[in-house]
């Protein structure tokens, strides 16, 4: 699918002449980001595990390598040689980051490098109370995944330091596009709307996780930076979801209170954390402007985009 709907501006896109970008990782965001690249006539390499899925990687004209999570590239220097661009989208491990574990040398001796995208979240940020957080807030992250990443971003920026790498980190908040998002969970039935009073989190839709990448090749720094990825109005689930039943005419359901609800420990970690992210500093740098500033928006075009595919299914 190309998550991009056709109303929706392209990112002004790098001229993909001797531009090659490998990503470590080729999952939703990954994608996303290349078939836009794609456009430009960028050349792409893309990780995983799956020998099926590279098997369609291939088929999309993307060069796919398989990359056994427990051991490094078998021939990380054939490669790296003409590589321009990395993105790194994997899940860090105990200890970090494997692709820092494996090849940080590796990429710390690339003569074409222009830029190292990190995939974070802003879960790093841990617990706030609902106060606001900026890239400039010390991390205190409250949870296993948000120490990980931490950890895995430290590792990343210490390298970044001492190589003069172009590091850019990205601290995403919920990602949400056509086929992931609130408008899946009604549609398969798992959801609820819980209640609990103060709590709040943004989202990011993936036509903005994609303009804000696009934006960020456009112009690397020489050092590192961390950006923001959020929309402009936190709120709480139950009103995505409640939003979500309206678009699809399904019945809204009731709110049931947080100190009652029956809920396996990832969902209660959820709920765990409660912070406000700002994202000033993509539109001041960036200069970005958010094609869905709010949930409203991103699942109206979420809902659009996917009534379109289905009408072209049936044609």
């Amino acid at each position: 699918m190309n998550h991009l709907a056709e109303h929706i501006p392209k990112p002004q896109l790098p001229s993909g002449r001797g531009k090659k970008i490998l990503c470590f990782g080729f999952g939703y965001t990954a994608e996303a980001l290349c078939e836009t690249l794609n456009l430009a006539d960028w050349r792409v390499i893309g990780t995983t595990t799956d020998p099926e899925k590279a098997e369609k990687l291939a088929e999309q004209g993307i060069e796919p390598i398989l990359f056994d999570p427990h051991r490094p590239l078998m021939t990380p220097y054939e490669i790296l040689a003409d590589v321009t661009h990395i993105l790194i989208s994997i899940p860090p491990q105990e200890g970090g980051d494997i692709v820092y574990r494996f090849h940080d040398e590796d990429i710390a001796q690339m003569k074409n490098l222009e830029w190292i995208g990190y995939l974070s979240t802003t879960g790093i940020y841990g617990n706030r109370d609902g106060d606001w957080v900026s890239e400039e807030s010390v991390p205190a992250p409250s949870s296993r995944r948000g120490s990980l990443r931490a950890m895995a971003e430290k590792q990343w920026m210490s390298l970044s330091a001492s190589r003069d790498l172009p590091l850019h980190i990205f601290r995403l908040s919920g990602i949400y596009g056509p086929g992931r998002s609130a408008l899946d969970n009604v549609r398969t039935g798992v959801f609820r709307r819980i209640d609990k009073p103060g709590h709040a989190f943004n989202r990011i839709h993936i036509d903005d996780i994609v303009q804000v990448l696009v934006a960020s090749i456009n112009a690397p720094k020489d050092n590192q930076v961390i950006y923001n990825l959020a929309d402009d109005h936190p709120a709480p689930s139950h009103e995505v979801i409640a939003y979500a039943c309206t678009l699809l005419g399904v019945d809204v359901p009731p709110l049931i209170p947080f100190e009652q609800a029956d809920l396996a420990p990832m969902v209660r970690s959820f709920y765990k954390d409660n912070k406000r992210i700002k994202n000033d500093r993509i539109k001041n740098d960036l200069g970005i402007t958010l094609f869905h500033a709010d949930y409203k928006s991103g699942l109206s075009a979420c809902f659009e985009a996917e009534k379109e595919l289905l009408e072209m299914m049936d044609y």
